[in-house]
């Protein structure tokens, strides 16, 4: 992607892409050129993972490790994360014989994460602002739903695949959250 129109054309793929919309990916050529500027994304959205870690760590209490640890776990978890998912979908898209559309859809993957962030910063707000328990939760458990259908349906248009195969997409990329997620909360302490 070529800088700020790459931008603007990733931003403007995700908000179609988060309404359902799959011509949002006419807006990203299928080349390695646009996979890889759709990391851009990664880098917009890490400020906000550290923000929510803060505030996390701040409802919660601070880790036993320290701060510093924990953050370098964090931020590791992070980078580890969002490359390994693109390797590891990569192999996938081999295996479901669609490795010409892969990098569409990492561009694709890449940018609607951003209407992840977003969501997971408006989830935060609510307890912020003194909510019950319960009003979090349930907000909670409805984006859940809502990510997990966001994934699986950038993964069924990008890739051009079947739902259940879409559904191995998403599965991977919960499993090395859950996994990593683990691994960082161990070095957090």
């Amino acid at each position: 992607m070529r800088g700020l129109s790459g931008t603007a054309d990733g931003l403007a793929a995700a908000l179609l892409l988060a309404r359902g919309r799959p011509e949002a990916l006419a807006l990203l050529p299928n080349t390695a050129e646009v996979a890889w500027g759709s990391f851009r994304a990664a880098l917009i959205c890490l400020p906000v993972f550290v923000a929510l870690r803060v505030v996390f760590y701040a409802q919660h209490g601070g880790p036993a490790n320290g701060i510093a640890m924990a953050m370098l776990g964090e931020v590791s978890g992070y980078a580890i994360a969002w490359a390994g998912f693109a390797l590891l979908s990569r192999l996938l898209a081999e295996q479901a014989r669609r490795l010409d559309a892969w990098p569409r859809f990492i561009a694709a993957w890449n940018w609607s994460n951003l209407v992840q962030y977003v969501l997971l910063v408006l989830l935060a707000v609510p307890p912020l602002l003194g909510a019950p328990s319960w009003v979090g939760n349930g907000l909670g458990l409805a984006a859940l739903g809502y990510m997990i259908w966001l994934e699986w349906f950038v993964t069924r248009h990008a890739l051009g695949v079947a739902g259940a195969t879409a559904v191995m997409f998403v599965l991977l990329d919960f499993a090395m959250g859950l996994f990593i997620g683990g691994v960082t909360a161990r070095i957090a302490g």
